[in-house]
């Protein structure tokens, strides 16, 4: 029988507290994201749509349901499961860091470090010699601008761990589990392929392809549980064995013909109306014409570009539909050694109405003014 379990943790209160009485500008975007809905629980929402289409398949009818904070310690999102000190998405560039310490989940995977330690899912592990978990969520990592990209989207994990004297786990099990995934989304009779992956919590992982629209598409990762990963958490990998997956909200934009990822999460009812089931199509609301502008400036090379994405989010929000590198220069005896020249072009278009070029320019001015503000950058 499912049950669902929702995991707490007594710092994260205090933690947004925290927060609520800061007013830089990590604090503020910390907060902007965190009030996000998690569309994986909102009516009509494509991502809602797949993932319960993934969590009432038959082979997952008795796995819990698990919710956790989205506030998750630096241990809980990465230590634990094995992810290398040096690797990229621990850098400031990539994640929203409230301290040293605690951090914004950027991965559902940090579910396994409530459910592996609730002494209730240990219990039962120990009694039953299975437990099985699913986690389907919201997580957020910085990124670049465009029509693929946001930096909060969803993610769906899945977690099987038995006692090898009940099943010894192989890579079979691992592509049964993610072609029923990918048949439950696309149907039976699709064309598919396995491909070798990597995660630092897994091991004989593999990725999943199959045949869409004549191209070949990533549909899920799973993997073996890392030895290393089940001993962090006091569980004997001469005993106990599992699996795990993950997929994203891209599926669904992939199967509903989503061209634009600010879709899913538009609240205007000519678009959450088209979202009815798992067959659902989208069919273009009047599309509102772009506004094109560029920017162009000199700048220290050590400048996060994806810093700087994140300036041009908090100034016009989902009004710019993609931030595009059309140029890179550099000119040590024009520019200086550490610097470097980039162009952008901004692509402003509205879902919902028709921009004028007067609030596209005075949002295209406050961009300069914090750009040469904020990056010691020279406009060009």
């Amino acid at each position: 029988m499912r049950n669902h379990i929702i995991m707490t943790d007594p710092n994260e209160s205090k933690l947004i507290a925290s927060l609520d009485g800061r007013t830089d500008t990590t604090a503020l975007r910390i907060k902007r994201h965190l009030a996000l809905p998690d569309l994986t629980k909102k009516a009509n929402s494509p991502v809602k749509i797949l993932f319960d289409q993934i969590i009432n398949l038959p082979r997952f009818k008795d796995f819990d349901l698990v919710e956790f904070p989205k506030i998750v310690s630096v241990e809980q999102n990465f230590n634990l499961l094995n992810t290398p000190a040096d690797h990229v998405s621990r850098k400031e560039t990539d994640t929203y860091y409230i301290d040293a310490e605690h951090m914004l989940r950027t991965q559902m995977t940090a579910f396994w470090s409530f459910y592996l330690t609730d002494p209730a899912v240990r219990t039962r592990l120990e009694t039953e010699g299975e437990i099985m978990a699913l986690a389907p969520g919201i997580v957020y990592r910085k990124d670049e601008i465009d029509r693929h990209h946001f930096p909060a989207f969803h993610q769906i994990d899945g977690l099987y761990i038995c006692k090898k004297e009940k099943k010894v786990i192989t890579q079979d099990d691992l592509k049964a589990v993610q072609l029923d995934l990918a048949s439950g989304i696309f149907g039976k009779g699709i064309e598919y392929q396995f491909l070798e992956d990597n995660f630092p919590y897994t091991v004989e992982s593999l990725e999943m392809d199959i045949k869409f629209n004549g191209n070949w598409l990533e549909v899920n990762g799973a993997g073996l549980v890392n030895p290393i990963v089940l001993k962090n958490f006091g569980l004997d990998p001469d005993i106990y064995n599992g699996w795990a997956f993950g997929f994203g909200e891209r599926l669904a934009m992939i199967k509903m013909a989503i061209p634009d990822i600010r879709i899913l999460w538009s609240d205007d009812p000519r678009i959450t109306s088209q979202f009815t089931d798992i067959n659902s199509t989208y069919k273009e609301v009047s599309k509102y014409p772009p506004v094109l502008r560029d920017i162009s400036f000199i700048v220290d090379k050590n400048v996060s570009l994806n810093t700087y994405f994140e300036l041009v989010r908090d100034i016009a929000g989902d009004l710019v539909e993609e931030f595009k590198l059309v140029d890179t220069f550099e000119n040590a005896a024009k520019f200086g050694a550490d610097k470097v020249s980039y162009t952008f072009r901004i692509i402003y278009r509205s879902l919902e109405r028709t921009l004028t070029n007067e609030e596209v320019n005075a949002l295209h001015e406050k961009i300069r003014e914090r750009t040469a503000g904020e990056f010691k950058a020279v406009l060009r």
